[in-house]
């Protein structure tokens, strides 16, 4: 029997210790291992030193080039089960190639958050007006449904994004499938051994500074929200955690205001620990926040904005508390950094939460069931989505052919 493989087509090599969307990929990775796949990894992208070493966890890296008849040799030799895009930008570039070369193979997009929710959200905070379907309706949004639309399956990681794609987008519900993020339940023995209220002092702040809403939401705390908690409390400090920190990222630390901008930090539970509090107030995004998980995970509560908090506590009561208004963000943030049987009862929600709603084993077994009934019925249900089959026929014909002018020119420029 030939060995199950899968090929991820990654926008960058993972970063798990610098972005969630980095921890995101390498829980499907682990979660492709478990079930024994061969797992190739391949990327346009150059690779830097916050990369995982993959061969290290046997997974086979392979550097990719765009617009280059090398990738269709390379996909016809492999001939993977399933083809796994990281984003709809490089379902776009590459998953005409995987249908012309590779019919049969499963086509997953990881879609880590809705970039057109992202985008329209930001859109609306730059205009200071409020998000609706005007801003979600944008150009992003007409190339990300239809990669959904021409993939057999999209991965969604939050539910308020699976219920805006069904009811405002309307796309049709076996072509999406909700999975969070997936990582360990927290036992009783960690949770034990974490520090305590005495032993943790200061607050953080964390996020990925290539990603807008987080250079965005420390900008907010140093303009709003930070002087309010500072002027009650004259001691405490900001801890500004982020991998690649711009210069205009270290030019707001400032040790006299407590606001210190730490940068890269190689283990976020370290961090996470130390600090009393996690703070999370963004104005746009999408997607579930990587932060919080850790934030739950190493106990430390959180004050964080609705959006902050969307998709990650269900019906459970959340680690912390949600505000969005500047001056109640800050109030809260004081009386939960000053008051320990609040911070007590806060700190022990996260780990309901995570074990609840994100314990891996949730979802790993309902997942490859799930593929496997897609395997064994694909013609059917590829036949079921003519919109679909639309899609590829005209999106990809254009993308196809724009490729193939690029791939003539550049070939011609080298032999000059």
């Amino acid at each position: 029997m030939t060995k199950k493989s899968l090929l991820i087509i990654g926008h960058v090599w993972p970063e798990p210790k610098s972005s969630a969307a980095g921890s995101r990929m390498m829980q499907l990775v682990q979660a492709f291992r478990s079930q024994d796949y061969h797992i190739t990894f391949a990327s346009t992208s150059a690779k830097n030193e916050n990369a995982i070493d993959l061969k290290s966890i046997q997974i086979d890296e392979m550097s990719i080039e765009l617009n280059n008849a090398s990738f269709d040799d390379f996909i016809k030799k492999l001939n993977p089960t399933i083809v796994l895009f990281d984003r709809f930008m490089v379902e776009e570039q590459f998953g005409w190639r995987v249908s012309e070369h590779c019919p049969d193979a499963i086509k997953i997009l990881d879609t880590e958050d809705l970039h057109c929710l992202r985008k329209g959200r930001e859109q609306a905070l730059k205009d200071d007006e409020s998000f609706d379907v005007n801003y979600l309706f944008n150009d992003t949004a007409k190339r990300e449904i239809a990669s959904i639309y021409r993939c057999d399956l999209s991965l969604i990681i939050s539910e308020v994004e699976m219920s805006i794609l069904k009811y405002q987008f309307k796309v049709n519900e076996q072509l999406l499938y909700y999975l969070p993020f997936l990582i360990e339940s927290v036992s009783p023995e960690t949770i034990r051994n974490l520090p305590k209220f005495k032993d943790r002092q200061h607050m953080m702040v964390i996020g990925n500074f290539l990603h807008a809403p987080n250079y965005d939401a420390v900008l907010y705390l140093k303009e709003k929200i930070w002087p309010l908690i500072r002027k009650k409390l004259k001691m405490v400090e900001l801890h500004v955690y982020g991998a690649y920190a711009s210069e205009k990222v270290n030019q707001l630390h400032n040790e006299k205001e407590g606001f210190l901008v730490k940068g890269f930090t190689e283990d976020v539970n370290v961090a996470m620990q130390e600090a009393r509090l996690c703070l999370a107030p963004l104005r746009f995004g999408a997607g579930l926040k990587g932060k919080l998980i850790d934030a739950m995970a190493n106990g430390t509560p959180c004050v964080m904005t609705s959006l902050a908090a969307e998709g990650m506590f269900g019906t459970f009561e959340p680690n912390g508390f949600i505000e969005d208004d500047a001056k109640q963000f800050a109030n809260k943030a004081i009386e939960l950094y000053n008051d320990k049987i609040f911070w007590n009862g806060l700190h022990k929600n996260g780990f309901l939460v995570l074990n609840a709603r994100f314990d891996k084993q949730l979802y790993i077994a309902d997942f490859f069931l799930h593929l496997s009934t897609l395997t064994n019925n694909l013609k059917t249900l590829r036949l079921q989505n003519f919109t679909g089959m639309m899609l590829q026929h005209h999106s990809l014909q254009s993308t196809k052919f724009m490729s193939k002018w690029i791939e003539e020119k550049n070939s011609k420029s080298d032999s000059n």
